[in-house]
Order: C-alpha cells, then sequence, then structure tokens
C-alpha cells in the first residue's frame, strides 16, 4: 500500500487551519504524514497549529518566502512517495486518501491522481464541474488535463496526489509567480502525464476572496503562458485551455485599465475557443465590466451561480 506525505503550506490561515488539520487527522486511510510550514504567518496561524500534539506532523517555520517557495519546501521534505497536496483553508472529506490508494492500487504505472471537489462559498456547497464527456458518478477516467478542465480545473491544490517522480521530469512550483504558480504546474503536468480521475468529491474547497488567487488585481502578478506557446499548434486543447485562461486575463486587464496587457493576450486567442457570452464580455469597456463583476457577486449571495468570469 502506498503512503502519502500530506504537505501544507500556511499564511495567515489561523480560522482555517485547526478545521483543516482535523480533516487529515479524521482519514480512514492512517498510513501518513504531515508536512506543514508557518510561512511566517503574522496572525495566530502557529498557535493554531500547536494545539495538535500528533506524531504524525512535522512542523516548520520560516520567514515569509510567498506561495510557490513554501510548497517548494514542504515537498522536499516529504518522507513518502506520494504528495497528497493540501492547501491550509480546504479540507478533506474522512475518506479522501483511502480513495487515492484505491486509485493508486489500479493503476500502478501511473502518476497523477485527482478527485472530484465541492466547492464551498458563501455558506453554500456546489459540486465542480469538469469537461469530461460521459462523466458518471463515482467513475474512474483516464484524462488529458486541458480537455477536463476548461470548465474547471481538474487538478486543485488540495484534491491531487503526485508521485514523487512527477516533480522530476516537469519542476515545481515557480516561485516567480505571484497568483496562478498552480495553473503553470498543471499545464507542465498535462503535458507530460495522464490524469487518473475519480468522479467523487473527496475534498472540500473554500471559497475565500481575499485569497491570494482570488485577491490578486493585476495582470502583471498572474501566471503568463508565453513558455508553452510551441505547443500550441500541435495541441488543440492546451491551446483552448491557454485561451481560456487569456481570456481570464483579458478581463482582469480592462478591470485594471491596462491596455497594453488587454492587447498582448487578447490577439493570441482564437475566438471559437469562447463561449458567444465570453466573446461578449470581452467587447465590454471597463465601466461594464465592473458592474457585472459586482452583480455577478450580488447574485451568488442569493445562491445563484454565474459561470463566465473564471
Amino acid at each position: 500500500m502506498p503512503k502519502f506525505s500530506v504537505v501544507i503550506s500556511v499564511f495567515n490561515k489561523e480560522k482555517y487551519i485547526a478545521d483543516t488539520l482535523k480533516s487529515v487527522l479524521a482519514q480512514t486511510f492512517t498510513d501518513f504524514e504531515v508536512v506543514i510550514l508557518n510561512d511566517g504567518s503574522t496572525d495566530n496561524s502557529e498557535a493554531e497549529i500547536l494545539k495538535f500534539d500528533d506524531p504524525r506532523i512535522r512542523y516548520f517555520s520560516k520567514e515569509n518566502q510567498g506561495a510557490g517557495a513554501a510548497r517548494n519546501f514542504v515537498i522536499n521534505e516529504a518522507k513518502y512517495d506520494y504528495i497528497a497536496l493540501l492547501d491550509a483553508d480546504d479540507f478533506l472529506l474522512p475518506f479522501y486518501l483511502e480513495e487515492q490508494a484505491r486509485l493508486i492500487a489500479e493503476f500502478p504505472n501511473e502518476s497523477v491522481f485527482a478527485t472530484a471537489i465541492k466547492i464551498e462559498k458563501k455558506g453554500k456547497i456546489y459540486p465542480s464541474e469538469y469537461s469530461v464527456r460521459n462523466l458518471q458518478p463515482n467513475a474512474i477516467h483516464i484524462v488529458n488535463f486541458f480537455s477536463a478542465s476548461f470548465l474547471n480545473s481538474i487538478l486543485t491544490s488540495s484534491s491531487t496526489v503526485l508521485h514523487k517522480n512527477v516533480f522530476s521530469k516537469v519542476g515545481y512550483y515557480d516561485p516567480s509567480i505571484k497568483s496562478g504558480q498552480d495553473t503553470d504546474l498543471w499545464i507542465r503536468i498535462g503535458l507530460k502525464y495522464p490524469v487518473v480521475f475519480l468522479n467523487k468529491s473527496c475534498a472540500i474547497y473554500r471559497y475565500a476572496i481575499a485569497s491570494l488567487s482570488n485577491s490578486t488585481l493585476k495582470v502583471s502578478q498572474k501566471a503568463s503562458f508565453e513558455n508553452y506557446e510551441p505547443f500550441e499548434k500541435d495541441n488543440p486543447a492546451l491551446k483552448k485551455f491557454l485561451d481560456l485562461n487569456r481570456y481570464s486575463l483579458c478581463i482582469l486587464a480592462k478591470i485594471e485599465g491596462n491596455k497594453e496587457a488587454f492587447q498582448k493576450n487578447f490577439q493570441k486567442i482564437d475566438p471559437e475557443n469562447l463561449s458567444k457570452k465570453q466573446q461578449f464580455l470581452l467587447r465590454q469597456n471597463k465601466t461594464i465590466l465592473k458592474y457585472l463583476s459586482k452583480t455577478k457577486n450580488n447574485l451568488e449571495k442569493l445562491g445563484l451561480r454565474l459561470g463566465t468570469f473564471k
């Protein structure tokens, strides 16, 4: 049976980290360690972590070095071959590691494993959606990352297990990227590996407006995809995946008023890869986009979800 290293980096997550750790320690599959780094938190995250007295937890504390570098640190400290990624404000359902162990046992020649997740936002929980054909509940699929991730990423930082060898082949998180370093890693993984995917929600992603990925408002702080442009011509799924991400950057650039960044990304997009609604939004001005974005947030407070703004 595999052994897991559950790796967590923490920066100012005092409200969440206790629940996150409890969810790991409550796993039905018990052969694991937890490698956790306090990445220079300025709140009471450390105090919350130190309340846990379990020999499976290995705790480290360092000055703040950023999300990418912190994630790389815990991965390199891991003792076991299978790395279970986990964000400090998400939590695992009790059977998560058990299901991942089953996937590994059934597909011993594969290296990338993922389960479906649910999204918790403003007190409501939604299932995530994926662009996988004939997707049935509890079914296992071996999928191409890009074609499976046109709606939501099939890999997330709280529902993915990677064999250590993956990092040797594709590299680690890019510390120079402030927001979106996970997407950058997923692209490199998708170029080399299929994903073993279980369509069963085994983890909860907590959507927080204040989180790094949702609060970084400058295009310059987001991941750029220029390194992957040479692969687009012969990989239509990659091309569409990147165009959807470029669309998001274009929307952000318009709201920011960054005309140069908008044009840089817009000229690379094949319109056929976008929906009519996305094409319509790209034609709107800054004022309208700000209003629509605010309206979207207000609708979601009432339980009405819009999927246009990625």
